[in-house]
């Protein structure tokens, strides 16, 4: 048995998954503020909700700058913790081999892994209340963009320079048109959405050439809406050297992260 520990801003998912990465079971709780407020409620759910104490080895998930060396999640995301020994805190808690690794890149290593017998580069992005990336190799998070944040790209905007995920975020659209993704349905917002999106996707594309992109997070739930669009407006931008790959929804978007986890902690504790 593995256990993943998906950690977010409002949220926090732990999961058992079998040998064969399916989940046996999973409790969800609110991500306290407090760094040592969320080890004693991680504690609580371990000890009295999850029907599993035994675990072959784990991996964390923060949405942030994360020093696996030092096993320390440094900050970032919505989280207000700075450089905390998350790893050695968690692997009191679960007495099992934990490793530690940012969520973007585990949610991508989730997806690739759906892919793998058909594309090799898989580029993945999160677009939720701000913007993550990740991109894997032959199943593997590739060690040179492991500490890359797709949404922190500093951009043109007006006339100003200003980051990627300030305008073209779910945060960013529900603050300029006063709606959600799901609740959006006029093609004319939706094509100011992929202007802005595309702006930071190009920038992407030409660096990482992967063979497909996957979108995850809030707004790529909601694909549909809007990939027409997007690939139109990414065409425009086209040229040999970069041309637009596969555009697709993330396969399992709710639980990528937790599936990462356990693709991760597999491939070092099989």
């Amino acid at each position: 048995m593995y256990i993943g520990i998906d950690i977010g801003g409002t949220k926090t998912l732990v999961a058992a998954l079998d040998d064969n990465g399916v989940i046996a079971a999973s409790v969800k709780f609110a991500t306290p503020k407090n760094y040592d407020e969320f080890l004693k409620e991680l504690k609580r759910v371990l000890q009295a909700e999850l029907p599993f104490s035994e675990f072959r080895a784990g991996c964390v998930a923060a949405p942030g700058a994360i020093d696996r060396k030092r096993g320390r999640f440094e900050e970032g995301g919505n989280l207000t913790w700075e450089n905390v020994p998350l790893q050695h805190d968690v692997e009191h808690l679960v007495h099992c081999p934990v490793l530690i690794e940012n969520d973007a890149n585990l949610a991508g290593l989730s997806e690739a892994m759906l892919l793998k017998d058909t594309h090799a580069k898989v580029l993945y992005i999160t677009i939720s209340t701000g913007i993550g990336t990740g991109f894997i190799v032959n199943q593997q998070i590739d060690p040179s963009m492991a500490d890359s944040e797709g949404g922190q790209l500093m951009l043109q905007r007006g006339d100003k320079i200003v980051k990627w995920e300030s305008f073209a975020s779910g945060k960013a659209i529900y603050e300029r048109y006063g709606q959600k993704a799901s609740e959006i349905n006029d093609e004319k917002i939706w094509k100011a959405v992929v202007v802005d999106l595309s702006i930071g996707f190009v920038d992407l594309l030409a660096v990482t050439q992967p063979d497909i992109v996957v979108i995850g997070g809030g707004v790529g739930h909601y694909l549909e809406k809007f990939h027409d669009l997007l690939v139109d407006e990414l065409k425009k931008y086209t040229t040999p050297l970069v041309p637009v790959p596969p555009i697709v929804k993330a396969g399992r978007p709710e639980e990528a992260v937790v599936y990462g986890c356990y693709d991760l902690a597999r491939s070092v504790y099989a």
